[in-house]
């Protein structure tokens, strides 16, 4: 018994068909998979920048209470007592640290806020791609039956 060539055809693109749509079906799901791999790796990198900015904050209060300490044994050593001028000195040093502490938080918020949109930004594309892999998958699919539907006659 010979088999039909327009039949052998016909399976055929069906086959191509369905394996093409499960593959970009498959294509998708990992598609999915990377971006929020991705995406958890940026809200780690936001958690790193955090702390980062948190020790980098704790260390310029460490120097400037040494400054301040400084200061101050230099200030008695003079023979120089702790008011008028001696004590602005400190107290612009304190000022000076409190702005600099300033500016590392809000340069940690920008950082934190910048992974975080990065986070959202890649869980979109990945939901993206995969949606229009589906809808590729889907295509083949429907362009694999009306290729059979031809051969068919």
């Amino acid at each position: 018994m010979a088999i039909d060539p327009i039949s052998l055809a016909v399976g055929g693109t069906l086959i191509g068909g369905t394996m093409s749509f499960k593959g970009k079906q498959a294509e998708a799901k990992q598609a999915q998979k990377i971006a929020e791999y991705n995406a958890q790796v940026a809200e780690q990198e936001k958690k790193v920048l955090a702390e980062v900015k948190r020790d980098e904050e704790a260390s310029l209060r460490g120097q400037s209470a040494r400054l301040v300490s400084t200061q101050r044994v230099m200030t008695a050593a003079s023979g120089v007592q702790m008011k008028g001028s001696p004590m602005d000195v400190v107290a612009n040093t304190y000022f000076a640290t409190e702005m600099d502490a300033l500016t590392i938080q809000q340069a940690s918020s920008r950082e934190q806020a910048m992974k975080t949109q990065e986070a959202a930004m890649t869980r979109l594309e990945g939901r993206a791609k995969a949606s229009g892999l589906k809808y590729q998958s889907y295509a083949s699919l429907i362009n694999s039956g009306t290729k059979a539907a031809t051969l068919m006659g």
